[in-house]
């Protein structure tokens, strides 16, 4: 009489390497890209061209610990979130 184990393992075996496939395809890659993301946003200093997640595009004035001041044009400055950055150019 076979017992039901062995069943359950044949079945969520192909789950599992489907899984890990999914892991190292996908999470894994957006881990890193996320912590050099946050790297990059952590070394921004006065004159980086930045751009926002809306799509602005400044030079960085001012830093300060959770904000920066951005210039966007000559006689317009803003204050936003650090973490409102999504691409920084090195001066």
């Amino acid at each position: 009489m076979p017992t039901g184990g062995a069943n359950i393992m044949q079945i969520l075996f192909p789950y599992a390497i489907i899984f890990g496939i999914f892991y190292f395809l996908v999470f894994q890659p957006q881990k890193k890209k996320q912590n050099e993301l946050k790297a990059t946003i952590a070394a921004v200093k006065k004159n980086d061209q930045v751009v926002t997640n809306s799509g602005i595009h400044g030079t960085v004035v001012n830093v300060k610990e959770t904000t920066i001041v951005m210039r966007i044009d000559d006689n317009a400055r803003m204050e936003i979130n650090k973490e409102a950055i999504t691409t920084v150019q090195k001066s």
